[in-house]
């Protein structure tokens, strides 16, 4: 049987290193080591050692030939693809679904989680709650992978995603709440109506069109980040491992 003492004790470290390393505790090109991370998070070195492999398969960390880990850093280019590659993949579950049809349970889901969406607007246009809408944003995204029908783009948009930037809801925590990341939400709200009209008439071509455009508002935040404004960089998760 699975030891679950040092099961949970993984678990904490692997969330714990994660959000120092997002946060930029560590610096891309860091090398961490056992001993002292063990010291410091006082848990023993096994899980510690466990959960910098589970971020090593998450991308987060590089595994040294001569045995430990090293924080991963990455370039602009970096990040563009890996938004890039998410939109062609979820372009692609979208168009599956619609292509292949869905069950009206599926398309009723789908539906539920859009109008507690459409909830997550106030009166006015700067009136967004980020935190449900980042949780809800990623349930459509779950759901409209999970449409297709397809283990083997599920696993592959779950690999793509990984990577903090990449992911659906990269720009939605309340660290991120920037006014332009606020307006952008009412134009990505119309594009989830739009998949769902597509793939619910069973419009391959327009949905993957509107899933792929979907995908690159995310695009336009971190270029508007990056860009125009880097000093918002440490308010984003995971762009402090891009390089200088």
């Amino acid at each position: 049987m699975e030891d679950t003492g040092r099961t949970t004790h993984t678990a904490v470290a692997l969330m714990e290193l994660r959000k120092r390393i997002l946060n930029g505790d560590f610096p891309g090109g860091t090398r961490l080591f056992e001993v002292p991370l063990a010291e410091t998070l006082q848990i023993s070195r096994t899980p510690i050692r466990e959960a910098m492999s589970r971020l090593a398969e998450e991308g987060l960390l590089d595994r040294l030939t001569n045995g430990g880990f090293v924080v991963r850093s990455f370039t602009f280019a970096d990040v563009l693809d890996a938004i890039e590659l998410r939109g062609v993949l979820e372009g692609t579950a979208a168009r599956l679904a619609a292509e292949r049809g869905v069950t009206p349970e599926g398309l009723a889901q789908m539906q539920g989680v859009l109008a507690r969406l459409d909830s997550c607007f106030g009166a006015s246009s700067d009136d967004v709650d980020f935190e449900a809408y980042s949780d809800l944003n990623a349930q459509f995204h779950a759901i409209l992978v999970n449409l297709a029908g397809s283990v083997v783009l599920q696993r592959e948009i779950d690999r793509a995603t990984r990577l903090p930037f990449a992911s659906p809801s990269a720009f939605l925590s309340d660290k991120t709440n920037i006014d332009i990341f606020r307006q952008s939400l009412h134009v990505a709200q119309e594009q989830h109506r739009a998949l769902v009209s597509a793939i619910s008439s069973r419009e391959g071509t327009r949905a993957e069109f509107v899933a792929r455009e979907h995908a690159r508002i995310a695009r336009r935040n971190l270029e508007y980040v990056i860009l125009e404004n880097p000093d918002l960089i440490m308010r984003v998760p995971g762009l402090g491992l891009l390089n200088s």
